[in-house]
């Protein structure tokens, strides 16, 4: 249980407090004594002399909408309650995967679909998504999926080209790092990574999101997702994105069986690959997207999760120890709205957006909905109560003015 690593004791951390001020880079060990202290007070004060040498008291919020294509999937990941099996005796979309009589919630609504069943949307259906977004005013599709064993890769292509032709200024997020080493899998004939990203950026796609990252540990990695690529894979993903020029976000998902050194190895391989990115390729990471794991419904379901205090000195933290990733998001799904706002006070500028659907994890367990939406008011909300200004922001981290009935960005905002 990973909250046993944490070592609640006396543990002085005033002794970085220059550092902090200045800007100076923190080490591993200094990591290890921020996570054993209980000095939480000064921990959030350090995180937000950080954040607020970025971006002052500014926090952010996008216009999006999830959509999730598909949740067959070929791996087996312990920590995901979103996964369905596929085989070539599963029936057609919507219904139950090979006959197993799973638990089925009730739908919430038109377009959400019922708890543990197995589906697959046709392009059609994710195109219509995006249009029903793009007239809802967002800026966003943000596409992620299982890795289907039987969709070709121009079902991906034909997504991306048809949300481009019918919402020409919404921006195409897809695709996590283990999607796309999918894709040059099932390509005919297989395509490099390079391949796979040029021509989903030919059709449309504008950025990646940063799922499938995990914790970069080989013991984390054989014991909870053994069957999906590693560490290694991934970075090679976000490389050749960056050296195309594709900039992506990054995540960690904490919480299960890791320890807080693992976690704090993990931030610091993402800062490595940040600095070189920054120094020599056209593009880096936008956002650092620290993920709350929730164990209802996974293999891992006899685990506690992560309380509310590992919640706040993991966001903290991570802005501590990632000086180079201008951004690290709580994302209110994950955290909960309620911790997301009181995280804006210890290092977290960015709590995401609208969302609408996502079916990956419920914090309901699996009686929850797929229908998880929190509007524009209630984030700007949020956000003032914190003490912050609310600031609407595109992808890519410009300035959304909404004038007229419709939006544009502000170039070169400096966000």
């Amino acid at each position: 249980m990973v909250e046993s690593h944490i070592k609640h004791e006396t543990v002085d951390i005033g002794g970085l407090a220059e550092r902090v001020a200045s800007g100076g880079r923190l080490t591993f060990d200094e990591g290890l004594a921020l996570y054993a202290s209980s000095d939480i007070h000064t921990l959030g004060a350090f995180a937000n002399t950080a954040r607020e040498r970025l971006h002052g008291r500014r926090a952010y919020f996008n216009v999006n909408r999830h959509v999730n294509y598909s949740n067959f999937c070929v791996l087996r990941c312990k920590f995901c309650s979103f996964y369905m099996p596929f085989d070539k005796s599963s029936e057609k979309a919507g219904r139950l995967s090979a006959g197993v009589d799973l638990p089925v919630a009730e739908s919430a609504g038109e377009g959400a679909f019922p708890s543990r069943r197995g589906y697959e949307m046709t392009v059609e259906e994710v195109v219509a998504r995006a249009v029903e977004a793009y007239a809802d005013g967002a800026t966003e599709i943000h596409i992620v999926g299982g890795l289907h064993p039987t969709l070709p890769f121009s079902y991906y292509t034909d997504m991306c080209r048809g949300i481009r032709e019918a919402c020409p200024k919404i921006h195409i997020k897809a695709f996590t790092a283990i999607e796309l080493i999918h894709f040059t899998r099932i390509a005919k004939p297989r395509m490099t990574i390079a391949e796979v990203l040029t021509a989903l950026r030919d059709a449309g796609l504008g950025s990646l999101p940063g799922g499938g990252a995990e914790i970069f540990d080989d013991r984390v990695h054989d014991e909870t997702f053994k069957n999906k690529v590693g560490e290694a894979e991934w970075f090679e993903v976000h490389r050749t994105a960056h050296e195309l020029g594709i900039f992506t976000n990054a995540t960690m998902l904490y919480g299960h069986i890791e320890s807080t050194a693992e976690r704090l190895r993990h931030l610091i391989k993402l800062r490595e690959h940040q600095d070189e990115s920054l120094a020599t390729r056209k593009a880096h990471f936008n956002c650092l997207i620290p993920l709350s794991f929730i164990p209802d419904g996974s293999e891992l379901s006899h685990l506690p999760g992560p309380t509310g205090l590992s919640d706040l000195k993991t966001l903290a933290i991570t802005r501590l120890m990632v000086d180079n990733i201008a951004h690290v998001k709580a994302f209110w799904i994950m955290q909960t709205p309620k911790l997301a706002q009181v995280s804006l006070n210890w290092g977290v500028d960015d709590i995401d957006g609208t969302v609408v659907y996502y079916d990956i994890t419920k914090r309901e367990g699996g009686g929850g909905t797929t229908h998880q939406e929190m509007g524009v008011e209630a984030l700007s909300r949020l956000i003032r109560e914190a003490g912050c200004e609310p600031v609407e922001r595109d992808t890519l981290y410009r300035r959304v003015v909404r004038e007229n009935g419709g939006w544009r960005t502000e170039e070169n905002t400096g966000l």
